[in-house]
């Protein structure tokens, strides 16, 4: 997949794209964001009330997760690709005082913006990391659960990923996430364009792909299910959504 262009300049691309959605949430991209998003998804309007709002003014993501990951009081929970906190903070409600948060993130831009956001609201129970989600920077048997929101489609090596989500979770740890997915491979016009990549279109596998490779790994009770209410709004990404079917799913994994 990454024959076809070079990854570092992926790389550049997409934290390129991402310290723009954290430093003017209001500029023009192939998705939407903002609160309205959110409550479209199905974020709680009571969840996006407690948390900072400039966090919520850069939410980026594609789907809702927090029902299938099912947080309970205590819980250590990892996001992948946090981004400005969302879900961190709305994570943070639902774990308390005697849980806690770990937002990754690797672009600078959206760790400052998080961590300026968590500080000035003084909250205890979460932190934020730098680092790729190939690679995680953490002790094995980390973490009950593992959520990401719109990420693992943007990573070059996804069984990487899935290695590692595996390896820092407890067991029976939950793994809940949306992310982009396709009913066919992608063409190599599609993939070996950064932009496209960045936009969560170019690195969409098909659905199958995610479950063969957790299954794999001993991951069980594998459920998807679809999320009609997210949708992208450039020209550019909605014709290769039509022409490849390329939809917003939620997953929740259990580790054996």
């Amino acid at each position: 997949m990454t024959d076809l262009f070079n990854e570092a300049e992926l790389e550049h691309k997409v934290k390129g794209v991402y310290r723009d959605v954290a430093e003017r949430p209001g500029g023009d991209f192939h998705f939407e964001m903002g609160r309205d998003l959110a409550e479209q998804l199905g974020y709680s309007p009571s969840d996006l009330d407690a948390i900072p709002v400039r966090a919520v003014e850069s939410f980026a993501g594609v789907g809702y997760h927090f029902d299938l990951a099912a947080l309970e009081e205590g819980d250590d929970v990892l996001d992948l690709g946090s981004g400005s906190g969302t879900d961190v903070f709305v994570a943070g409600i639902h774990v308390g005082e005697s849980g806690s948060v770990t937002g990754l993130d690797m672009t600078e831009e959206q760790l400052e913006k998080a961590r300026t956001l968590r500080d000035e609201a003084d909250i205890s129970n979460v932190r934020f990391e730098q680092g790729k989600i190939e690679n995680l920077p953490f002790e094995d048997d980390s973490y009950d659960v593992v959520i990401s929101n719109g990420v693992i489609n943007l990573s070059p090596a996804k069984p990487r990923v899935f290695e590692e989500v595996s390896r820092v979770l407890r067991g029976d740890g939950r793994f809940a996430i949306s992310d982009i997915n396709s009913e066919s491979e992608m063409p190599e016009s599609i993939k070996a364009d950064p932009d496209m990549w960045a936009a969560c279109v170019g690195g969409a596998c098909p659905t199958d792909y995610y479950t063969r490779h957790l299954e794999k790994l001993g991951f069980t009770d594998v459920t998807i299910r679809e999320n009609p209410e997210y949708e992208f709004i450039s020209e550019q990404a909605k014709n290769a959504c039509e022409k490849y079917g390329i939809r917003s799913v939620s997953l929740l994994a259990h580790k054996a």
